[in-house]
């Protein structure tokens, strides 16, 4: 079937005026001003309406702290203490409210434009050893692409570190279930749906011989890799106590200096640093709302980009940014980088590019990120009807700059995941009524 969406509002591609049209799961064309498509097209979608923009990715979450929002022992810390006041909560965490959580966290970023997301979960406590199975049925009933970061912990209290001895896990039980997980569930090429990454949680809470074998594991099966890095002026201090060296110098000795990797956070990298990175072909996320919450710092964008390294957008845990709106994140992002570089230096094209194309090189997926010929036909489609919109100028720019939150329509592969404003066949409602039981049950324990 090839789907004509016709004569858009505006839309985030050179060339198309007229729209696009989409073919098996693709774009096949897009179809310039005073031209019509190629070819008879079976279906029109009128987009008059809409901007279109190229499906927004999430490079960096924790679907399971949608539980904790809001957290009062959490309230007002910085990264440390933070985390202190939450690894005996989520030490707590069963399957039925794992479950709800990453319905919860998949829902929102879908209704926020997010057509493929990252998840990085690292409790594996009892009965929770088949976490990232679950992700993925639920990401396959919703129809929204997935790269499931299995997570790992294989240091705790007993070892003089935060997470509670029920958190982690040993090292073999780790590669074991790693390695199931990639074989079982990953998907390689163009138009994949799920894949696996690894990703201990962070490089001070697990051992260097983890470190090391998760990153020979993941070039034998060639899966990316991910954990958090340069987060805080804190987490420099300890590893610099502990190994006499940074973070990322740390990383190096692992082996983890590679193009399949990608980092959260990297607020504390120097220039050296940056530009090491960017030789190496890795990439960094951004995640502006967590880092503003937790007062960790600014991640320097704009001096990433000039080195040559690709930038994407992660709204990270929703107990630090206590969202999974990932249109929100553009905007967060956007202003905070404008208000340390400067407005000639950060345009709100900036901003939805970090989203797409850069988060896309986040995760390794060339055919993600943009909207011309043969990329995957993924796409998110904002009305501006609002009334936060009225009287605005240029339709892209409003996006970003007066607060657009909440998609009309979203498509993954050539098919409608969104339709006006809401997820076809998931009650809502009785969604966030199961979820905040579970919350509260998670709480009260």
């Amino acid at each position: 079937m090839r789907l004509w969406i016709k004569d858009p509002l505006a839309i985030l591609a050179d060339g198309a005026a007229r729209g696009l049209v989409v073919e098996d799961g693709r774009i096949a064309e897009l179809v310039p001003s005073g031209q019509e498509p190629s070819a008879p097209v079976d279906a029109q979608f009128e987009a008059g309406e809409h901007v279109v923009l190229p499906g927004l990715i999430n490079t960096h979450h924790h679907f399971f702290q949608t539980l904790t929002r809001a957290l009062p022992a959490a309230l007002d810390k910085e990264l440390f203490p933070w985390l202190q006041a939450l690894y005996p909560v989520w030490a707590r965490l069963d399957a039925e409210g794992l479950r709800s959580a990453v319905q919860v966290a998949m829902a929102e970023l879908m209704l926020s434009g997010c057509t493929t997301t990252t998840d990085h979960h690292y409790v594996f406590t009892d009965g929770l050893e088949n976490a990232i199975d679950v992700e993925v049925e639920v990401a396959r009933s919703l129809g929204i692409r997935a790269v499931l970061t299995r997570g790992s912990l294989d240091l705790s209290e007993k070892d003089g570190q935060t997470p509670p001895d029920g958190m982690v896990q040993d090292e073999d039980t780790i590669l074991a279930d790693s390695e199931r997980l990639i074989r079982t569930h990953h998907g390689a090429g163009e138009g994949a749906m799920v894949q696996i990454a690894l990703a201990p949680c962070w490089p001070f809470c697990v051992t260097r011989s983890l470190m090391e074998r998760t990153a020979e594991l993941a070039a034998r099966h060639d899966v990316r890799l991910h954990t958090h890095l340069g987060e805080t002026q804190d987490e420099i201090r300890l590893c610099q106590e502990t190994h006499g060296c940074r973070p990322l110098d740390y990383l190096e000795s692992c082996g983890w200096l590679s193009d399949r990797v990608w980092l959260a956070h990297g607020v504390h990298f120097n220039a050296d640093e940056i530009g090491r990175l960017a030789r190496a072909g890795m990439a960094v996320t951004h995640c502006a709302c967590s880092n503003q919450a937790l007062g960790s710092g600014h991640c320097p964008v704009h001096a990433m980009e000039r080195a040559g390294l690709a930038v994407g957008l992660g709204v990270d845990g929703s107990a630090s940014n206590d969202s999974s709106n990932l249109m929100q994140e553009v905007r967060a992002a956007f202003l905070l980088q404008r208000h340390h570089y400067g407005v000639s230096a950060v345009g709100h094209r900036d901003a939805l590019r970090w989203a797409t194309a850069g988060s896309a090189a986040c995760i390794g997926r060339p055919d993600l990120g943009a909207i011309t010929a043969g990329r995957q036909a993924d796409l998110a489609l904002f009305r501006l009807d609002e009334l936060r919109f009225a009287g605005h100028g240029d339709p892209l720019a409003a996006l970003v700059l007066c607060g657009a939150h909440r998609a009309d329509r979203v498509m993954v592969a050539g098919r409608w995941t969104v339709e006006d404003g809401r997820i076809p066949g998931l009650d809502l409602a009785e969604l966030v009524r199961r979820h905040q039981a579970n919350a509260r049950r998670l709480h009260s324990a």
